[in-house]
């Protein structure tokens, strides 16, 4: 495919689903600038897009935990003339274990990636969009953002937010030629778990989907333009069962998918 002169950001793009959606995106002929705090692996996957499609690649090391890193990118992009068509805020990660016995620096970390950096850059970035009448925004939230999840429950907390923010988003945006899409999907084989320190988990431990397969479905949701895409028959089914299951029990089945030690469910209150 030839180029199109368009441009996507993907933060956390130097592994995982978030170089899969550089992949997607260099291979439709957009640009692309890839955001997160590992420059090697940035640079690696930036020259095998280059050579392989064609695409102009900007690298940009950032810290996304840090409050002033949207800033620095907003200006970076200013800087390079550079105006971003698709804005993917990937970027993202978990924490696992009773609340109050977790690194609290940690927790609010988690918290300032998934929520306030995808707010912050979304809103540098949404007015131009708007301005050209032109412009896709994809978040990843998860289907951990449609129950509260003990044992991860500031993780599930922040996806519960990113889910409700896009979707709207998604409505204020009609009419504008911009669109907001939020991709839920489950448990990916990523180096998520690992991270979060529940890759032991029961919930880890069941099937779950390849970061392609899910790259690829929400890549397409957004380029629909779809509000909501929750990717897999598994997941569809899993959210469609909460909303006829006691919220205490779909409460104590998620406590016990994230247990590190053990599926046992705690009783129900």
């Amino acid at each position: 495919m030839g180029k199109t002169n368009k441009t996507a950001l993907v933060t956390g793009a130097s592994v995982g689903l978030g170089a899969e959606f550089c992949r997607l995106f260099a291979a439709d002929g957009h640009d692309l600038v890839l955001v997160a705090r590992r420059r090697d692996k940035l640079e690696e996957l930036a020259g095998e897009l280059a050579k392989k499609h064609g695409v102009a690649t900007t690298v940009l090391p950032e810290d996304l935990t840090d409050a002033q890193s949207p800033e620095r990118i907003a200006g970076a992009l200013a800087e390079r003339g550079v105006a971003v068509e698709f804005l993917v805020n990937n970027a993202g990660f978990g924490t696992n274990g009773a609340f109050a016995t977790s690194d609290l620096g940690r927790e609010l970390g988690m918290l300032s990636v998934n929520i306030t950096t995808l707010v912050h850059l979304t809103r540098l970035l949404l007015p131009a969009m708007v301005q050209r009448k032109s412009g896709r925004i994809l978040n990843i939230g998860s289907t951990a953002g449609f129950l509260p999840g003990p044992f991860m429950a500031g993780y599930y907390a922040s996806k519960a937010f990113v889910n409700s923010f896009t979707q709207a988003l998604s409505f204020e945006l009609r009419g504008t030629g911009v669109t907001a899409t939020v991709s839920c999907p489950g448990a990916t084989a990523t180096e998520f778990a690992a991270v979060a320190g529940n890759d032991k988990s029961a919930l880890f431990k069941a099937a779950v989907m390849g970061a392609p397969e899910v790259a690829a479905h929400a890549y397409h949701a957004m380029m629909r333009g779809q509000a909501v895409a929750i990717p897999g028959v598994r997941n569809k089914l899993a959210m469609q069962s909460l909303r006829f299951a006691p919220r205490a029990v779909a409460v104590s089945m998620a406590a016990a998918l994230n247990r590190v030690d053990g599926p046992q469910l705690p009783p129900a209150r």
